[in-house]
């Protein structure tokens, strides 16, 4: 009676998952459609940034690299008395943005400010002036902010890591009590250890779509409208992460009696299919989907992550439970299995991984010009210093030393596991910054080289500045911190704003990336010549920091 009553329940679980993934191949399908486009760059407008031009324009064209969407409100030209210009909605129509504008306005100088989106989710905000008949004192934007707020942009960071820690907390402990778990061992501690990780991917994919909303239009953590959700919902980013959230729940009929007892030979294909389609959500929000190649570069995203879910979280089982309570003969039997996954794994991860850097990078001058660059290097440097542990594990495994002493092995796996929670945590980071790509593509990237470099002395430090190639567009910032025996000086946290008064452009966040104790890298891009000013705090201690000033003439 019992089997007579488990295979309608399999089949009930069977036939849920496999609507639930019908309905999300069919949301996938109506899901808006969006262009190739990465971190969009304004290549021109009309009328020119600075420009002086005889009479009112009927209207001001803004010409992007890519194809960009709204952010509700975000789009504003002030008059030089300070009140609006523009008259009515601006229109979108793929690179280019225009906005209505009063021809009869009075003649001055008239602030352009814009944020939009990208099309792999990210802002892009910036500020330019042009005057009708003569220049006057530029007007200021007091109704809108251009800036990200720090906390939020945080906040999208930890969501980002807590998906990746919940897929392979779901990951490893689902694998490996489906094919290589012992049967006489107890699933209870894997399987909370599974629905953990289902509850953070949830819970990250939640947390994504509620930061979005500020995220784009630049406010807080509270600052969400119906409008702001309903962009969101109606873009690719939003439509990748409800398919998810629908793939999640269709898994949870075939994921529980997994978890519970062998499962069927369908019910495992069933849920490695909808895993598969769940992978190619993360990459269909990002980067990835917005690349040259976006079709190569969402499938060896979701190889690479799905790679490094199978290898993390079978370390994970191996270090939490399996080297702790399986016999040596059960040991025998696990660890050679294991060790051909893991080297699979690792071999996918590699090859992806190149694939994707040599897409998102272009040029090996990039590597080192840009912030993407430099965290994809601290990424290979960490991951090689996992697979040289890697590789000794397996050494050991191949010994068969770690069945009759898996010390060795669960420390070597520790070990692993440390350092690939750092590598998460870039990861984390990496997807939230230009591509190497687009940076490098930015319109001062080609530039002849300049420089601006200068000295800043304060009664607790002093600041050393680099502005390179100090022209308009991409430009990136280097600062060194030196004691008052001008030896270099351990700092904390960095933080730098530019601003430029004259056109009435307020203080923006320069991103800034620790590269050692005393030395700060940022890339910011600056839309018009003019006197910056470059406002930078150094924090040495809990109480002590210092802020200094520099006038950065940009071309």
């Amino acid at each position: 009676m019992a089997g007579m009553t488990v295979a309608p329940r399999r089949w009930a679980a069977r036939l849920a998952a496999a609507a639930g993934l019908l309905v999300t191949v069919v949301a996938l399908l109506i899901a808006p459609a969006t262009s190739a486009s990465a971190h969009a760059v304004l290549e021109s407008s009309s009328p020119a940034a600075a420009s002086i031009v005889p009479s009112g324009p009927s209207e001001v064209v803004l010409t992007f690299s890519e194809a960009v969407r709204k952010v509700p409100g975000k789009i504003r030209v002030i008059a030089p008395d300070g009140s609006r210009a523009d008259r009515g909605e601006p229109s979108f129509g793929d690179t280019v943005v225009t906005i209505p504008v009063d021809p009869a306005g009075a003649h001055g100088t008239y602030l352009v400010s814009f944020r939009v989106i990208s099309a792999d989710s990210h802002p892009v905000s910036g500020a330019f002036t042009y005057s009708v008949g003569a220049p006057s004192t530029p007007p200021v934007d007091t109704g809108t902010d251009s800036r990200a707020n720090p906390v939020v942009e945080t906040a999208v960071k930890v969501a980002r890591f807590l998906g990746y820690a919940g897929l392979v907390l779901l990951v490893g402990p689902a694998l490996v009590l489906a094919a290589l778990w012992p049967r006489r061992l107890s699933r209870r501690g894997p399987t909370r250890l599974a629905w953990t990780g289902l509850g953070l991917v949830a819970f990250a994919t939640l947390a994504d779509l509620w930061l979005q909303v500020p995220y784009t239009a630049g406010g807080g953590l509270l600052d969400v409208t119906g409008e702001g959700f309903g962009s969101v919902f109606g873009s690719a980013f939003g439509a990748a992460h409800l398919v998810r959230l629908g793939l999640l729940a269709a898994s949870v009929f075939l994921l529980r009696p997994l978890l519970a007892r062998p499962a069927a030979r369908a019910d495992a294909i069933i849920l490695a299919v909808l895993g598969g389609a769940a992978l190619l959500t993360w990459p269909l929000a990002g980067h990835a989907a917005a690349s040259p190649a976006p079709a190569v570069s969402v499938v060896v995203d979701a190889v690479h992550l799905g790679s490094m879910a199978v290898w993390l979280g079978g370390l994970l089982m191996l270090a939490v439970f399996l080297l702790r309570q399986a016999d040596e003969r059960e040991l025998g039997a696990i660890l050679p299995i294991w060790s051909r996954w893991a080297a699979l794994a690792v071999s996918a991860l590699l090859l992806a991984g190149t694939v994707q850097a040599l897409i998102e990078v272009a040029t090996p001058q990039a590597l080192f010009d840009t912030t993407y660059g430099r965290l994809l290097l601290a990424k290979i440097g960490l991951f090689a210093l996992v697979i040289g542990v890697a590789v000794y594990s397996r050494q050991l495994v191949r010994s068969r030393v770690a069945a009759q002493r898996p010390a060795p092995v669960r420390r070597a796996v520790l070990v692993e596991l440390a350092v690939t929670v750092v590598v998460l945590a870039v990861s984390a980071t990496l997807v939230q910054t230009t591509p190497a790509r687009t940076a490098a593509a930015s319109p001062s990237a080609g530039a002849e080289a300049g420089l601006f470099s200068t000295r800043l002395s304060s009664p607790l430090l002093s600041v050393e500045v680099e502005v390179s190639p100090a022209e308009r567009g991409n430009n990136s910032v280097h600062l060194y911190a030196y004691g008052k025996d001008n030896q270099p000086l351990l700092v904390a946290e960095w933080k730098a704003t530019v601003a430029l008064p004259s056109a009435g452009i307020e203080p923006i966040e320069v991103p800034l990336l620790r590269l050692t104790d005393s030395h700060a890298y940022g890339d910011i891009s600056l839309p018009t010549a003019g006197d910056w000013q470059l406002k930078i705090t150094a924090r040495t201690t809990d109480i002590d920091q210092a802020t200094v000033t520099a006038t950065v003439p940009i071309r």
